[in-house]
Parts: C-alpha cells; sequence; structure tokens
C-alpha cells in the first residue's frame, strides 16, 4: 500500500526495509551457514557449505525484491506476499543450481528459505499490521472519503496551523484551492511529508476506482497496453492447458455428483457478455435446479443469486462453496472467450440492465472477463443493486492498474477464497 514507505514519526527501527533485509541475512543465512559449519569437513570453507550461502543470499534478495513489489497493491497487508515471493525466489534458485549441477547443502537452503518465511511474518505480526496512516486532509474538493476508513486515522489541517504527528497529507487536486494553501503545499512537500491527490490515494488504499470519470492508467491510455493483453492470453491458454489434465478427475467426479443429486443436465450454459462487448456462452457445472437459466415471473432479478437461494441443490452448494462449478470454464479461456483473471462476465439481460443504470459500464468489457478477479476476492458474490457499483469500481481499478503482480494476488486471495467459502452463493 502507499503508505507502506511513508515516512513515521514513530517508526521503530524493523520498519525499515534495509534493517529487515540485514537482519535476515544474519539469521536467516549467516546463523545457520555457521552452524553447519561444525558438521563439514572444512568447516565454513566447505565448497559446498560457500556455494549454498551464495544461493541463499540470491534466494533471499530476490524474495525481498518481489515481497516489497507485492507490498505496493492494496489490500495486502503484506502478508499475502510473504510465501509466494520467497516460495518463487527459492525455487529459482534451485533451478539454477540443479541445471548448472552445483552441489549444495539441502539443509541449509531449506533452512534459509523457511527461516525466511518465518522471519517476515514475525515482522508483519508484530509491527507492519499495526501501521496507521496518520493522514493530514486539506477540506476543498472530494476528500471525505477517508473518515472511518480501516487503517487511516483522518484529521482535518488548519492553515492557521503547522500540523504535528501527521505522515502524509491529502488534497483534491482538481479543487482550485487558495493561493495561500497552494503555498502551505508546496511546504510540505519541502517539509518531506508526502502529499497525495485524494483520489489516487484512496485507490491505493481500498483498491476501487471512483466512477466519476473514466481513469487513464499509469501510460497515460484508457486502456491496458495490447501487448500486455497478449501475452496473458497466451499465457492463459498455456496454463489451462496444463491443468485441464490435473483438473479432469475433480470434474468427473463433480459430474457424476450432480448427475446422481438431481435430474436435469451435467452442464450450465448461459450467454454472457464478454470481451469488447461480445456475447458467448460460457460453461459452468449445473447448481441450481433451473438450469437453463430462464427468467421467472419476476423477471430480471431472477439471474441474480441470493444467500439461500431454494434452487440450488445439495451437491450445487458444495461445488458453489469450493468453487469447483467454475471449473468448465477452463474451455472457454482455451476459445480465448475468457481469462483466468479478470471481471467475472455478466448475463446478457444482467449487463444490458447495468448499461443503462451505471456510467461507464461498458468499460469493463475492455479486458477478457476472468474465472476469478479482483471484485471477487475483495467483495464476493454481488446480489445486491446497490453493491453493483462498488463492483464496478473494483473492476475499474484492475483495468486500469494492470499487471502482473495484481494478477499473482488475486490468485493468492483466490486460494484464500477457495479454502474459506468467501463470497460464495
Amino acid at each position: 500500500m502507499v503508505f507502506r514507505g511513508l515516512r513515521l514519526r514513530r517508526q521503530t527501527i524493523l520498519l525499515n526495509p534495509f534493517v529487515q533485509f540485514a537482519i535476515a541475512a544474519v539469521v536467516c543465512v549467516g546463523l545457520p551457514y555457521f552452524l553447519l559449519g561444525f558438521t563439514y569437513p572444512m568447516g565454513l570453507y566447505d565448497y559446498v557449505l560457500q556455494n549454498t550461502v551464495q544461493a541463499c543470499l540470491c534466494g533471499l534478495a530476490i524474495g525481498f525484491w518481489l515481497h516489497r513489489s507485492f507490498s505496493k497493491l492494496p489490500g495486502t497487508y503484506e502478508s499475502f506476499g510473504i510465501l509466494p515471493a520467497y516460495l518463487a525466489a527459492f525455487g529459482v534458485v534451485l533451478l539454477a543450481i540443479v541445471l548448472n549441477r552445483i552441489e549444495y547443502s539441502r539443509a541449509l537452503l531449506v533452512f534459509s528459505f523457511a527461516a525466511c518465511v518465518v522471519w517476515f511474518f514475525a515482522v508483519y505480526l508484530t509491527i507492519q499490521r499495526k501501521t496507521v496512516l496518520r493522514l493530514g486532509v486539506i477540506t476543498g474538493g472530494r476528500t471525505g472519503w477517508f473518515d472511518g476508513l480501516d487503517g487511516v486515522a483522518a484529521s482535518t489541517i488548519n492553515l492557521e496551523c503547522w500540523p504535528e504527528d501527521i505522515d502524509a497529507v491529502t488534497a483534491d487536486f482538481h479543487f482550485d484551492h487558495s493561493d495561500d494553501w497552494e503555498a502551505r503545499i508546496a511546504d510540505f512537500t519541502l517539509a518531506g511529508i508526502p502529499v497525495f491527490h485524494s483520489k489516487d490515494l484512496l485507490e491505493s488504499l481500498t483498491g476501487r476506482t471512483e466512477l466519476e470519470q473514466l481513469s487513464e492508467n499509469t501510460f497515460g491510455a484508457l486502456g491496458p497496453v495490447q501487448t500486455w493483453l497478449a501475452l496473458k492470453w497466451i499465457s492463459d491458454c498455456l496454463l489451462a492447458l496444463v491443468l485441464i489434465p490435473l483438473l479432469i478427475p475433480v470434474m468427473v467426479l463433480a459430474a457424476a455428483a450432480i448427475k446422481l443429486d438431481s435430474p436435469g443436465p451435467i452442464f450450465f450454459r448461459q450467454v454472457r457478455v464478454g470481451y469488447r462487448g461480445k456475447d458467448f456462452r460460457v460453461f459452468k457445472f449445473r447448481t441450481m435446479r433451473d438450469s437453463n437459466g430462464n427468467r421467472g415471473k419476476s423477471g430480471i432479478t431472477d439471474l441474480i443469486t441470493t444467500g439461500n437461494d431454494a434452487r440450488i441443490t445439495r451437491v450445487g452448494r458444495f461445488l458453489r462453496f469450493t468453487r469447483i462449478d467454475e471449473l468448465p470454464q477452463l474451455l472457454n479461456v482455451l476459445l480465448g472467450e475468457m481469462s483466468l483473471i479478470g471481471p467475472r462476465p455478466e448475463a446478457a439481460e444482467l449487463s444490458n440492465w447495468y448499461q443503462a443504470e451505471v456510467p461507464f459500464y461498458r468499460y469493463r468489457h475492455i479486458v477478457r472477463p476472468g474465472i476469478t478477479g479482483w471484485a471477487q476476492v475483495n467483495q464476493g458474490h454481488v446480489a445486491d443493486l446497490a453493491d453493483i457499483k462498488k463492483k464496478l469500481e473494483y473492476d475499474f481499478y484492475y483495468i486500469r492498474n494492470f499487471s502482473i503482480w495484481l494478477d499473482i494476488l488475486i490468485v493468492m486471495k483466490t486460494i484464500k477464497t477457495v479454502l474459506t467459502g468467501f463470497g460464495h452463493k
């Protein structure tokens, strides 16, 4: 999050990332190196130990960089990035060792990896998750978002008094502030106090983009870079080709359970709106008795699943809880109609309805819809029309901040969602 790197007046020494890295190098690499040195014939000068300690330092450095990259994303609280960062880093180091046939100490490599994970989780639990952003708010324009926001202690700044004990300042840069306020904002910057545009800071803290206007990305464009979209599509297809054979046993069991549980087809098919507004037919395991997805007497709202929907079957409730019902959509990924990660596709009739009610709704079709997405892992299933706007704010944030780091974070949160059943209906 943005305030991870802000200057904290009362910060402890462990909040300094360089101190965290230095202690990790000593405790997670140096200490086990010295302890294992007594068990090797040549002691600390044994070439196997020296090869491994260099590899561990490389793994620590790569993992620390990856971890910091994750921590810049909203909603991570840094804990989400710890395990995947160091698992990937030490995995790359081990692969390099094996490919180059370098002799190494398995005990030292494994111990260093485990120690790094434990150390950075300890730092998070004892210090970083307790960090609160003390925010000074300059009134004028749209700045009322921060009152009551988790992890933020917001207070209004008075022009007559220099604020004390604040970590950052926010103001609506689109508002026409007085000359005195503009001079004071410059003073804050010169004093080393970060000053953020209120809308940008809100996006970083909440992971949502306000729908007041279309927002460009860091490249100044309304949509993601086409090259990244093409690379993402290729990687999606490759991953789908790998996942389908591995998941066939699970899908066969799910199909058999559906057939035994209730009459009707195994698969649910429905027309939804996808990439660039084109309709396509989505595939899912059937979880409801109304297998055709047709509207009932109550109209279009029948397409919205509620928490205790009587149409959901016994097996269907389990499939929804575990998200196994979404697995057939891997076929949609192979057909180029969907992505593994992106805004969830809506039924064509619902999409037309939202489009008439919500500004910029069509903008979400600028990327391929996904099996999982930023809105799903943060908000869960949407059954109330009042939540649609918030869902779009998550979708727009994903489009604006489209990156591999955000996709990896969504994967990690999806795993947590599957294990906890968060947001299922």
